[in-house]
């Protein structure tokens, strides 16, 4: 299968299942089979995959992607080798990043729930074309990209998470402020944005934010 048909859903459907490192093995950049340059693409997703990790708090080390063909046997080995002896070093997912595992249900949830809307932020304003590795991690570590991460999906995935709980039952911006571990000021601004948006809204008679 082309390394470019890997979809950001599948990771983090990986993760959900309790995997603790994902692998993707690609043709070599520039030497695309099928003349799609699927590998590109992967290379996008991967680096995109590690920042929108980084959101919710897991290590982006448990997510490597690497240019090897079917011929490089050994490298492969060697690569598995080391990236299992990675992974033991990192420790469990969720647990080796002090999250509780109702806390990481929560933020991959979040995360799997906003997979169209960040294919489409990043076709439309983080996809870059390199021809090599290093040219992809350059560019997803830039200012620019970091602050477009923020902006555009790290406060939507904070949202989604605190309209879970709000289903769930009414909670007080103290009681987000707890279970989801943000600062009661950072999660006041969500609120705000949420009630603006028509997603919730404060309940005055019992004093706590609910559903809209």
């Amino acid at each position: 299968m082309c390394s470019g048909r890997v979809d950001l859903s599948f990771v983090l459907r990986a993760f959900s299942n309790g995997m603790d490192g994902v692998f993707i093995g690609g043709c070599h950049l520039n030497e695309c089979h099928y003349i799609t340059d699927g590998n590109h693409h992967a290379f996008n997703m991967v680096q995109l995959c590690k920042k929108l990790m980084g959101c919710i708090g897991l290590n982006p080390e448990r997510l490597r992607i690497e240019q090897v063909s079917a011929g490089e046997g050994i490298r492969f080995a060697e690569i598995m080798n080391e990236f299992s002896k990675k992974l033991r070093e990192i420790g469990p997912l969720g647990k080796a990043e002090g999250i509780d595992a109702d806390k990481l249900k929560l933020r991959l949830q979040a995360a799997t729930r906003l997979v169209p809307y960040i294919r489409l932020v990043e076709r439309e304003r983080l996809r870059v074309h390199s021809d090599t590795a290093e040219g992809y991690e350059k560019y997803y570590q830039s200012e620019e990209v970091n602050r477009l991460i923020q902006e555009l999906i790290a406060d939507k995935l904070a949202i989604g998470q605190i309209m879970d709980l709000l289903k769930e039952q009414p909670r007080s911006t103290g009681e987000l402020s707890q279970i989801l571990g943000l600062p009661p000021s950072e999660v006041s601004r969500y609120m705000s944005t949420s009630a603006r948006q028509g997603l919730a809204r404060f309940d005055e008679t019992r004093k706590r934010f609910v559903c809209a």
